[in-house]
This record gives C-alpha cells, sequence and structure tokens, in this order.
C-alpha cells in the first residue's frame, strides 16, 4: 500500500467527495458545495492510494490560536488501517499552537480520544438543519 497524502485541491475529482462522505455514513454536500468548503479551509489533506482517493480531511482556523477539523473521512474498506489517525496528524501539525476543536459522529468519540482529543463540557452548536441533527444522535 503505497499512499500519496496531498496537502492542496489541486486535481481533486470533487464529485468522489460526497460519494466517500456518504459511504462513511457522514452528512454530505453537492461536489460544488465541497469544493468551496475545502478551498476556503486553512489546511486540506487528501489521501491516495495509487491514483484512487481514499480518505480526507480540512481544517478551518485563524491560523494563530484556533482551529475545528471537519470533514474527516476514509472509505470503510480502508478504515483500521491508521489512514484517518495520519490526516489528523497532519492537519495538527499544519497548524501549530492552535487549539483544535471537533464534533465527531455519534460512535466515532473513541477514534478522536486515542488521538488525544477530550470532551467538551461546554460545547454547543447551532446547525441550519437543527432536527436532523438531534435525530441523528448529535444535539440533545
Amino acid at each position: 500500500m503505497e499512499l500519496k497524502f496531498q496537502n492542496n485541491c489541486n486535481d481533486i475529482d470533487w464529485e468522489l467527495v460526497p460519494e466517500i462522505l456518504k459511504e462513511a455514513g457522514m452528512s454530505f454536500h453537492n461536489a460544488a458545495i465541497h469544493r468551496q468548503a475545502f478551498s476556503a479551509s486553512a489546511s486540506v489533506v487528501f489521501v491516495f492510494d495509487e491514483q484512487q482517493l481514499i480518505g480526507f480531511g480540512r481544517a478551518i482556523s485563524d491560523g494563530i490560536v484556533q482551529a475545528a477539523i471537519y470533514d474527516v473521512a476514509v472509505l470503510p474498506s480502508r478504515q483500521g488501517q491508521g489512514i484517518g489517525k495520519q490526516i489528523i496528524q497532519k492537519i495538527v501539525a499544519s497548524l501549530p499552537g492552535c487549539s483544535f476543536i471537533l464534533y465527531a459522529s455519534p460512535g466515532k468519540e473513541p477514534f478522536y480520544q486515542k488521538l488525544n482529543f477530550r470532551r467538551m463540557k461546554t460545547g454547543m452548536a447551532l446547525f441550519v438543519k437543527a432536527d436532523n441533527m438531534t435525530s441523528r444522535g448529535f444535539t440533545e
């Protein structure tokens, strides 16, 4: 397995991004929305095996103090191989000195805890589709 990590949005097949998110059981938008979101992010990581996109992640940040990680996804057939861990590590390394927040899909918290993320007691959210996020287990 020869993984290639890419830290820019050049030559990405944006149609694959929502497909991978969907396969991973995560929320997704159309390809154009994801292209816009990744392009506006402070840090991006795309992972390829040969020429096949198999995972990605991104962070928004002020680049100095705070960052938030979003859209970390790996094809289910490739999960459990340390790829998600490498995505997170590369994002964190790209924004030195920043504190990071993220929200995980319900049940995925142990993955992030292994990477030293801790549960927040004061996290709050205002989602556009609030009922959907409650039904999916993200909010009370």
